[in-house]
């Protein structure tokens, strides 16, 4: 394997910073002269000025007979002289990894005993161990999966990592259900993925607040969220901690209404839609644009949109004056 391995001279560092070399091949110019040399059996000093990792990665040396010239390495030894230490590191790390499995297996039978009780909180870290923790969870599900996801927008990329994990779970007879806000009704790309399974055993509802996401396997085992970037995840089986979050889920997958039934956003006979009536309650509560579209499932400038219509509606001249509005109007205590 070839590497650079430091010092040099400054012509030689300067060279580098214009000559940059992968890990395992030589450049352009210096396989080049390499071969060249190899050939003519000797070349000049000079003509490796342009390559110096040929120098660096040890494959000429000096010429006795003559300082100006410079004699190939057969590639033989330079290859035994890189593998080497790359063959004691190898194993030095075998012995480092059967000694670590030595000194932790008298604790494996202990941990096997407590994560049998069932009763853990896991901290998972990083898209990769969230993912693997998750696949492996829907890979055991053999009854039901509920999930909650409170963005009615994502990235193709998500929606084929979800079709990819949910598609395996439907083919195995597992149920699905799944709660988004009614935003997820404008979303082509949701609705596409909603189709995918259509004639399986997933069902599909929406609500019009949620507030982060979950998941449910076979009442064993949940995930939520801790940051908002998704970068830390809690694995919760505790069974007490998993059947209040059925409970809560329950609780909300009542009051949804079935993806199939149309939009929800119909207009009230005091010319207020549902969805404003939503807003109306968030703002009432003390809540900033940005927290009330991101507890909608809509951008900013949507749910701005959607309180201009209200304050018009209520003749609002102000934002000051539209909580003291929606308060005085009495239009959060009538059912919606």
């Amino acid at each position: 394997m070839f590497r650079t391995l430091g010092g040099g001279n400054l012509a030689t560092n300067r060279t580098k910073e214009t000559h940059p070399h992968a890990l395992t091949q030589l450049c352009e110019d210096g396989g080049r002269l390499y071969a060249n040399a190899l050939r003519t059996g000797r070349i000049a000093r000079a003509d490796v000025e342009v390559a110096p990792c040929l120098m660096e990665f040890a494959l000429l040396h000096p010429d006795p007979d003559d300082a100006n010239w410079l004699r190939p390495v057969p590639p033989s030894v330079a290859l035994a002289q890189r593998l080497n230490p790359i063959e004691r590191e190898i194993t030095e790390r075998r012995r480092l990894s059967t000694g670590l499995a030595d000194a932790f297996e008298p604790f494996m039978a202990l941990s096997a005993q407590v994560m049998g009780s069932a009763h853990s909180i896991t901290v998972l870290e990083g898209l990769d161990r969230i993912n693997a923790a998750l696949d492996l969870a829907t890979a055991q599900c053999q009854v039901e999966v509920l999930t909650v996801q409170p963005s009615a927008r994502h990235p193709e990329a998500r929606l084929i990592e979800g079709l990819e994990r949910d598609k395996p779970l439907i083919e195995r007879g597992v149920r699905i259900r799944t709660l988004y806000q009614h935003t997820a009704r404008y979303s082509p790309e949701r609705l596409a993925y909603v189709d995918q399974f259509t004639a399986g055993k997933a069902e599909y509802r929406t609500i019009d607040e949620l507030v982060e996401r979950l998941i449910i396997c076979d009442e064993t085992v949940a995930f939520i969220p801790v940051r908002d970037d998704r970068q830390v995840a809690l694995e919760l089986r505790h069974p007490g901690l998993v059947r209040y979050l059925i409970k809560v889920y329950e609780f909300m997958w009542d009051r949804a209404v079935p993806l199939s039934a149309g939009a929800p956003y119909e207009t009230a006979p005091d010319g207020i839609t549902d969805i404003q009536h939503s807003i109306a309650k968030l703002l009432i509560e003390g809540h900033v644009d940005e927290a009330i579209a991101r507890r909608l499932g809509m951008n900013v400038r949507t749910c701005r949109a959607h309180i201009a219509k209200l304050a018009t509606a209520l003749g609002s001249g102000s934002r000051a004056q539209l909580g003291f509005l929606i308060a005085q109007s009495g239009i959060l205590d009538q059912e919606h």
